[in-house]
């Protein structure tokens, strides 16, 4: 994973004047009002059953898993669906309309890509990538190829986050220049596994993909992966799509330049049982510097007038000249309860979502349900384009963590300044026989 950002940037460029070989590059079909998407599907159990399970009203045409008994498992729900290991055999069919991708992180750029150079419109798991070499190139991919794309954090399209948006974007506790957000879960830190035999039915190399060779472990195959670096990347990797969201959303984030993170002694491969993260972004325009905080394991924000947050699992805090707007994926209440008890509270604005997987699917059969917010960037409302700023936000509280270093984020250059031994965390070359498109 050692790899310097000239060198990068070289390989990307040589390797995007080659598409994946043997990829069908489809134009898309043209569907009646009623007709069905035929769907392909990469990983089919986990998350991945979660999201087999949105669009299952569509035709599933086509199976992915690299566990032989998850993917029969699946196949017997939509029989005559065409089934493999390999997901660029998936993509060498030419009746796709659209690809769903919920592998593990360290898999997602290498097929998100070859899947939307193959023509096809795609639905990603969050984090949309495992390294901010990839985010970049992932999205510069969607951009050119103009297909419909959506990011796996199916809270942003729920009620409460519209509404909890739309009262801080008002004004409704002043002005606010900084936010919390912390989840309920943590990871703990384990030693590295000793390597042990492959499981029949499982294609580990497949498993494995675009990343250095690590031997087969139970550790991290299937769930466990996102506590190893070598895979994912921890707590904050998990979660900072769907708590992040809020902030991002609500006041119009873009790219922190500085990050500085506090947590126990990283380790070498395994994530931290503990992490907080302090972002901070330029100002722009009349809008001042901001500041977000990230909170995993049992750490908490501790601000006077607020509850007991360990009763909140995770949560965001917006903290504004007038008060409070605290919030999860289903509730808020703005603080000082008493405070706001006579309020007047401007009335819901916004249009309830079709459903976060059913955006999707409208979008590549032709409709444009993106809210104005996000209208530039997408016809759905987590794009690409928005879910890279989400998942570069948790690549670079890690990269922050594991350097120990305070990060002065170059955004535009892709680089930490000051700091040359956070490349090999921004950039990464695959294994012999694979390559990001």
């Amino acid at each position: 994973m050692n790899v310097t950002r000239r060198q990068f940037i070289h390989r990307a460029a040589a390797a995007s004047a080659m598409a994946w070989g043997g990829l069908a590059h489809a134009a898309p079909r043209k569907l009646s009002a009623n007709e069905k998407l035929n769907l392909g599907v990469i990983g089919v159990a986990g998350r991945g059953g979660e999201n087999l399970a949105g669009v299952r009203h569509q035709n599933i045409v086509a199976l992915c898993d690299v566990d032989a008994g998850r993917l029969n498992a699946a196949a017997a729900q939509f029989p005559g669906a065409f089934t493999c290991s390999d997901f660029r055999r998936l993509l060498d069919r030419k009746d796709l309309d659209g690809v769903v991708v919920s592998t593990p992180d360290h898999t997602h750029a290498v097929i998100a890509i070859a899947a939307l150079q193959s023509g096809r419109p795609v639905y990603c798991e969050k984090p949309l990538t495992h390294t901010v070499s990839e985010v970049r190139r992932l999205v510069e991919v969607a951009r050119k190829s103009k297909l419909p794309t959506q990011t796996g954090n199916q809270i942003h399209a729920t009620d409460n986050y519209r509404r909890v948006a739309q009262l801080a974007r008002a004004g409704v506790i002043g002005d606010i220049n900084e936010v919390h957000h912390w989840a309920g879960s943590a990871w703990e830190t384990k030693p590295l596994p000793a390597a042990s035999p492959v499981p029949a039915g499982l294609d580990y190399d497949q498993w494995v993909g675009p990343v250095t060779w690590r031997d087969y472990s139970p550790e991290w195959v299937h769930f466990n992966w996102r506590r190893w670096w070598h895979f994912g990347g921890g707590t904050l990797s998990d979660f900072c799509c769907h708590h992040m969201d809020l902030g991002v959303w609500a006041l119009d984030l873009g790219l922190p330049d500085v990050v500085e993170a506090e947590g126990p002694e990283p380790d070498a491969h395994c994530a931290p049982a503990w992490l907080k993260v302090r972002y901070e972004f330029p100002a722009r325009g009349d809008t001042p510097r901001r500041k977000m905080f990230w909170y995993s394991g049992a750490k908490r924000p501790e601000l006077p007038g607020t509850p007991d947050l360990s009763k909140w699992g995770g949560g965001t805090l917006f903290v504004g000249s007038k008060g409070m707007l605290l919030a999860d994926y289903g509730r808020f209440q703005l603080l000082p309860a008493d405070r706001f008890k006579d309020a007047e509270i401007p009335a819901p604005d916004f249009p309830s979502s079709v459903g976060h997987h059913e955006e999707w699917i409208r979008a590549v059969r032709g409709e444009n349900l993106a809210l104005p917010r996000f209208q530039h960037l997408g016809t759905t409302n987590s794009p690409f384009a928005y879910g890279a700023v989400l998942t570069e936000l948790g690549l670079l509280g890690n990269i922050a963590f594991r350097t120990r270093k305070r990060i002065e984020w170059d955004a535009a250059k892709m680089r930490a300044k000051g700091v040359p031994e956070a490349d090999r965390f921004i950039h990464h070359e695959y294994r012999k026989g694979w390559k990001l498109g």
